[in-house]
């Protein structure tokens, strides 16, 4: 029946054939409440027919996997140094991280004030003072021992080289140089997307994970030093890394390493046998911000030498996780600094913010209380790319 018919008397619609009706002048045309629902904005509301699940509660179990290297101890690091000013004659060391024994003659540095005090200490010899004790004792503070001071008593021959050794066995490197000991941060691999399996988890606008940087591994570079180059006395020219006792690494995230305890035991094993699996005590926890990332170095002092630097290392933590409720992560939405769930009202979801917690492989921690809600099984599927959400909280 077409409205704009109007009739003083009962009758048909000229146009359509249908009975005309009476007209109420005091009654108003009713809107049909069932399609309420429907008419509210997407960003408010969601009208699916997604499964829903409930969240999940009780004490949980999960083995997280964190990567390591083997490095040296820094406990066991020396450092050589001049310990008077003057200019290089002899350079006996080619390369970095060689190997060195203690003892081993470094390096040769001609001295103007050495000679000064072997004149001094003639003086006072020919002289027959009371200072020679100081004397000789000056020139052992300059790097002279003591045949050679004798030596210059017994010749009168001044030395104007002073020999610098190596003060333990081990391998080392020049302070200036770029190649470092390897850390467990470049073991790290970086983060990846978390695919679902379910073909809807790349919706959440996550760019591809970079890959995993290559660790710092120990290089035999040239030593930049040279002969003919002056030096001052005290600076400090190399280090001397010893591997008799290496340290295994480990780059624990924010997340877990808030679990990690000093003295806890740790299984790992080389990335390239799995078989070979191996234990140890933290004995140190350090946290780091190196490029960018915030992390927790552990570190696991080791004995065994069938390890070289540089090898990498992974381990399975068992952590204990209690209290709060848990969902699978595609069944919540990142938002920024907000984490949304879908509520189920009727045949409708609502999103709702959620706190979170631990995330730990496929599952996510939820603290805000939701253990009467029905929750849609994935987040994803309910939103596209130009989506703006609305929370109800």
């Amino acid at each position: 029946m077409h409205p704009q018919i109007v009739q003083d008397k009962p009758g048909k619609c000229p146009i359509c054939g249908m009975d005309l009706v009476p007209k109420d002048a005091h009654s108003e045309p009713a809107l049909d409440s069932s399609i309420n629902a429907l008419t509210k904005p997407v960003n408010a509301q969601v009208v699916a027919t997604i499964p829903a699940i409930s969240a999940e509660s009780g004490r949980r179990i999960y083995a997280s996997d964190v990567y390591g290297i083997i490095t040296y101890d820094t406990r066991n690091q020396t450092s050589i140094s001049s310990r008077v000013g003057g200019r290089i004659e002899r350079l006996y060391i080619r390369y970095n991280f060689q190997p060195i024994r203690k003892g081993q003659l470094i390096m040769e540095v001609y001295s103007p004030d050495l000679a000064a005090a072997q004149r001094e200490l003639l003086l006072v010899a020919r002289n027959g003072g009371e200072m020679l004790s100081a004397a000789k004792q000056r020139l052992q503070l300059l790097g002279m021992q003591s045949a050679q001071i004798e030596q210059v008593l017994k010749t009168s021959n001044i030395l104007y080289r002073v020999p610098v050794y190596s003060n333990s066995d081990g391998y080392i490197l020049e302070k200036s140089a770029t190649a470092t000991a390897p850390s467990a941060a470049a073991a790290m691999p970086a983060p990846s997307g978390g695919a679902s399996g379910d073909g809807m988890s790349g919706m959440s606008g996550a760019a591809p994970a970079a890959a995993a940087p290559a660790p710092a591994a120990p290089t035999a570079t040239p030593v930049m030093l040279r002969e003919g180059q002056y030096v001052s006395a005290g600076q400090s020219l190399f280090t001397i890394y010893q591997n008799r006792a290496l340290v295994a690494e480990f780059a624990f995230p924010p997340q877990l390493a808030a679990r990690i305890r000093q003295g806890q035991k740790l299984l790992f094993y080389p990335t390239s046998d799995e078989n070979h699996m191996l234990s140890g005590s933290v004995g140190l926890i350090e946290p780091v911000f190196r490029n960018g990332m915030n992390f927790t170095i552990a570190r696991v002092y080791l004995n065994d030498r069938q390890f070289h630097v540089g090898q990498l290392l992974s381990a399975n933590v068992p952590v204990i996780y209690s209290g709060g409720w848990w969902l699978p992560k595609r069944a919540v939405l990142k938002l920024g600094n907000k984490s949304v769930v879908f509520k189920k009202e009727k045949d409708s979801y609502l999103p709702m913010t959620v706190t979170t917690g631990i995330e730990t492989n496929d599952m996510i921690q939820i603290d805000t209380d939701i253990s009467t809600w029905k929750v849609a099984s994935n987040a994803y599927y309910l939103i596209d790319s130009e989506s703006f959400i609305k929370t109800n909280n």
